[in-house]
């Protein structure tokens, strides 16, 4: 049986630093370093990911690449005597995702717009790229589409980047994990299947294979 073409876009992604998709990574980092730090773009770089998201190549949507510095925060070195540990300068993080981040730069660069979600594009050194989808809820032909009726139609539409009511957002907030249900057997019965897929044994069996081979 064919795959479609957004399969073996998903394959290339998965590991985009390696093989032959890589030389096309390099020519865009060193492209994307002397652009602006948020850009619009004509097409989005991953067009699976995107599609996943809701993107239409239609009027009233738009893509637009954000550039986020990555490491901790930079702080100055306070000028009055301290002791180390009170310096404040080193391990400061930010509580917020760079997707997040990238999310509400985006949002405040474009106030009339409403995000619909991010995906990540490209990393180096110094700096992450995520791209934005973003959607006109004036123009006439995202209103007269059902699929984004649900965003349209809600009184929370903008700014959601800022309220953590995107996908980055509820991540942050905890919205997405199981909440302590990692123990029920739904769960385990999942977590077998996976490993049966990827032909993993359990973790008890890395130990009976160390003591029957002893300890080799």
């Amino acid at each position: 049986m064919s795959k479609s073409m957004y399969y073996y876009i998903a394959n290339a992604w998965k590991k985009p630093y390696e093989n032959e998709h890589a030389a096309l990574m390099r020519e865009r980092l060193i492209k994307w370093r002397r652009e602006p730090t948020i850009i619009r773009v004509e097409k989005p770089t991953r067009l699976n990911r995107a599609r996943e998201l809701g993107y239409k190549a239609k009027q009233g949507v738009i893509v637009v690449r954000v550039k986020v510095r990555k490491g901790g925060m930079r702080k100055q070195r306070p000028i009055s005597g301290r002791r180390p540990k009170r310096m404040a300068v080193n391990a400061i993080t930010v509580s917020k995702s760079l997707r997040l981040i990238a999310e509400e730069r985006a949002q405040n660069k474009y106030p009339d717009l409403v995000v619909l979600g991010s995906y990540y594009v490209g990393e180096d050194g110094n700096y992450k790229w995520y791209e934005v989808i973003l959607i006109d809820p004036n123009n006439p032909s995202i209103k007269n589409d059902k699929d984004y009726s649900w965003l349209i139609n809600s009184s929370s539409k903008y700014g959601r980047p800022n309220r953590g009511l995107t996908h980055a957002g509820k991540k942050m907030r905890g919205l997405t994990k199981t909440r302590g249900l990692t123990n029920t057997h739904n769960h385990k019965w999942s977590k077998k299947e996976k490993e049966r897929k990827l032909k993993k044994g359990h973790e008890a069996n890395k130990y009976i294979r160390y003591f029957n081979t002893g300890g080799k």
